[in-house]
């Protein structure tokens, strides 16, 4: 039985991916963003074009019409929430907002890996404005206000929505070539530059794992009212992850760790390595795996599957490495720490 389904921004990374794969299910699928540049996708797909922080042009763009389920890509703010939920009242049969594990970093004592249960509690103060600190922590914020805009819609008038809290997504499409940034550095031999601090070990989650929910919350219609970590089962170093890549890439991998504030001053985070970053979640996915029945592509498996990807597929190189023999040489002159 077909669906008939609403993806809000996204067509170049998940949103992109999760609409082919609905297309090749069968279902009728409308996608609505900007239209400022041209998409990959089928034929078929219904495009609706508007600005979805303007209310009045998400309005002209959907009015009149039902949806068996929105997936919304790109929902940030808590004005954006009221309005959405507004629009869409009587009007949609689940709604799945795609969240992030950073509304448990700006939490005060919440500890590693972060459950659903630990979103409740004091957060933090704003940091200093006009820092990178700041930013992210305000991106944390925002998403929470937006869960809670959306669990008060629930609980007064029974919007049917799902929060799923992600992770750094490791993914084909990545534009921000995250993890292509370390491809290319296992690639050429040489080491690979990481701060020392924070040395938070990495719990990311593949794209068509996140697709893979989404379906479900399709196929089962459970979930509604609740939120769910979408997360790898397994949590590796830094170090462990990159020998992964290197053993699927026939090549050995070395990882030197230098202060943050030398690399910082010089330029080189966070593409030298873009998962040592503060603002990384862990997250813990018993959840989704006991009310959903989600299963999770092995980190090996989707590195295979990423890496054969780009060897078929080489995007230009990004400019984030332009700037490899400056880090090369910086090494030469420095003493990484212990």
């Amino acid at each position: 039985m077909y669906m008939n389904i609403l993806v809000i921004g996204g067509t170049r990374n998940l949103g992109h991916l999760l609409v082919h794969q609905l297309i090749a299910l069968g279902h009728r699928v409308t996608v609505f963003n900007r239209g400022l540049t041209r998409d990959e996708l089928p034929e078929q797909v219904e495009r609706l074009h508007g600005d979805r922080t303007k209310k009045s042009q998400l309005a002209r763009a959907i009015e009149g019409k039902t949806f068996d389920m929105v997936i919304d890509n790109a929902l940030y703010k808590q004005e954006e929430a009221e309005d959405i939920t507004a629009l869409l009242k009587g009007r949609v049969g689940h709604y799945v907002f795609l969240s992030s594990g950073q509304v448990y970093l700006v939490r005060e004592g919440a500890a590693r890996p972060f459950k659903e249960d630990d979103y409740e509690g004091r957060v933090m103060p704003a940091p200093k404005p006009n820092t990178y600190g700041y930013e992210e922590w305000l991106y944390g914020m925002d998403k929470r206000r937006v869960e809670d805009t959306l669990s008060r819609a629930f609980e007064t008038n029974h919007f049917p929505y799902t929060s799923l809290r992600l992770p750094m997504v490791n993914s084909e499409r990545d534009h921000f070539n995250r993890l292509y940034n370390y491809i290319l550095r296992v690639a050429d031999g040489s080491p690979i530059l990481a701060p020392s601090t924070p040395n938070y070990p990495l719990r990311h989650i593949y794209s068509g794992d996140v697709i893979r929910a989404i379906l479900l919350l399709l196929e089962t219609g459970k979930g509604k009212g609740r939120v769910y970590n979408i997360s790898q089962d397994e949590t590796l170093t830094l170090e462990e992850f990159l020998a992964l890549i290197g053993d699927i890439m026939k090549t050995k991998t070395q990882v030197v760790r230098l202060k943050r504030d030398l690399l910082e001053a010089n330029g080189f985070l966070p593409d030298c390595s873009p998962f040592s970053e503060r603002w990384m979640s862990e997250l813990d996915n018993r959840r989704s795996k006991v009310e959903l029945g989600m299963t999770y592509t092995p980190v090996r498996d989707y590195l295979e599957r990423i890496i054969r990807y780009y060897e078929q597929n080489p995007p230009p190189q990004p400019r984030s490495y332009l700037r490899r023999y400056s880090e090369l040489l910086l090494l030469e002159h420095s003493k990484p720490t212990a």
